[in-house]
């Protein structure tokens, strides 16, 4: 009988991609296949690499050659979205693997490493986008079991003129209820108690396969699973963040109040270059709906400084809806100049220097705004799902803190990772906040010494 053949899996970029590695682990373990991420020697290495921008391209780049430097006997394949995206072109950057395989193949991956392994010759796999997705029950869960990735469709529709994503990822597509069910029944049985539902638009959802928007159908079966206790949306489209998805949000007890709405920028001008729904207005107004629809609701944005033809007009509408807006969570990235995409080639491309004058102005005024929004939580008790231990604190996170996005929250005392625990905050940082298990006799007398000063990461 044949050895069992080790695999390491590499996996670089978004959650998404954290996903796609786990399903791939899932696929080869059923196969027969010995999977360890933490191996230092393998019979195969697999690459699930990043295409988003050009920071990642050059991490995934470099990752390819050292793998191929080190691999000994072993074989490399790189997979996931560079390969999808520069597909031959990759393999003259980081030369050396022996496949180049593109995305959505999970549900094969026992095929592909069987074919690379029989294999003296390098060999590609890269088609326009077909998601396979893989059986429910074969993904090999690596994080914490307690918080748990849901994809719900892959793909995108919209033509950002920015953005690279639908470029190899290919059209939206979404993932049948039924199946988006039984998943998240299967990561409840492994342990799950929060579910973040993932999409480039979960608002999306559905459309292609029923022909209506139904993540508020979608949402109504979540939120009856027993023993799941969250559930987070990422990322909502804001024009389609309808009537129907607020009314579902504000009225099931699972479903958090948690808006990720990443919306770019907010001058007309801008967006309607950028190729982006609205405009500032009416945006606050959208605003204005889900606070006083949804109780306690956290609101999280994302915007992008520096973006070919904007004015010192259109960045300081961005300050001034900033100040206006008071969102809990922003994030920004400098515009990245990607081949490919539309907004390459736009004139009126801002010098570097100016993106990081403007991205530095923009987050010291949220740091601001994000600490006064924390320090008016003190005295509040909010439930807190516990993800670690350190330095004698346990650090958890409460619902309007995205896992590896957002914030912490630092518990005293050993609480049992896994669980949620009902806190009263007692202090606040831009970030973080402090707390105490409710009914704690600690009180508020104590001063609480900051562990660390958290910088909230900008998402994909």
């Amino acid at each position: 009988m044949q050895p069992e053949q080790n695999v390491r899996i590499i996996t670089l970029g978004c959650a998404k991609n954290e996903v796609d590695s786990e399903e791939i682990a899932g696929v080869l373990r059923d196969a027969g296949f010995s999977v360890d991420g933490q191996a230092k020697a393998a019979d195969i290495t697999i690459i699930n690499t990043c295409g988003f921008l050009q920071k990642a391209q050059d991490e995934s780049i470099e990752a390819i050659k050292k793998a191929v430097r080190s691999r000994g006997q072993g074989k490399v394949i790189v997979a996931g979205c560079l390969a999808q995206r520069m597909g031959e072109e990759l393999a003259r950057l980081a030369p050396g693997a022996d496949a180049y395989i593109g995305v959505g193949q999970m549900g094969r991956f026992d095929q592909i490493v069987r074919t690379t392994l029989s294999s003296r010759e390098q060999w590609f796999d890269v088609q326009p986008p077909h998601h396979r997705w893989a059986s429910v029950e074969t993904r090999a869960r690596t994080g914490q079991p307690w918080s748990a990735y849901l994809k719900i469709s892959e793909g995108c529709d919209h033509q950002c003129t920015f953005c690279t994503i639908p470029s190899f990822r290919g059209k939206h597509q979404s993932k049948p209820i039924e199946r988006v069910v039984a998943e998240a029944r299967n990561l409840v049985r492994t342990g799950a108690v929060e579910i973040n539902l993932i999409a480039q638009d979960v608002t999306q959802y559905g459309f292609d396969l029923y022909r209506e928007f139904t993540l508020p159908k979608l949402l109504k079966e979540l939120n009856s699973i027993e023993g799941l206790c969250w559930i987070r949306l990422l990322y909502f489209y804001p024009n389609r963040l309808t009537d129907e998805v607020i009314e579902a949000i504000a009225s099931l007890d699972k479903v958090l109040p948690y808006i990720d709405i990443p919306l770019q920028h907010v001058h007309p001008d801008t967006l309607r270059r950028m190729k982006r729904p609205w405009d500032g207005e009416r945006y606050l107004r959208l605003f204005e709906k889900l606070r006083s629809s949804i109780a306690d609701v956290a609101i999280r944005t994302t915007f992008i400084v520096g973006f070919p033809g904007e004015t010192e007009a259109e960045f300081r509408a961005l300050v001034d809806f900033t100040k206006a807006a008071q969102l809990d969570r922003v994030g920004a990235f400098h515009y990245s100049r990607e081949p490919g995409t539309p907004s390459y080639d736009l004139p009126g491309q801002v010098p570097q220097k100016v993106k990081k004058q403007r991205f530095d102005q923009l987050m010291r005024l949220q740091q601001g705004i994000s600490h006064e929004i924390n320090r008016a939580l003190r005295g509040k008790t909010l439930p807190i799902l516990i993800d670690e231990h350190r330095d004698g604190w346990s650090v958890g996170r409460s619902f309007r803190d995205a896992p590896e996005i957002d914030g912490l929250v630092f518990v005293s005392g050993q609480q049992a990772p896994g669980t949620i625990i009902n806190s009263t905050i007692v202090d606040a940082t831009p970030y973080d906040l402090y707390a105490h298990p409710e009914g704690s006799p600690d009180g508020q007398e104590r001063r609480l010494t900051p562990l660390r000063m958290s910088t909230p990461k900008s998402p994909q």
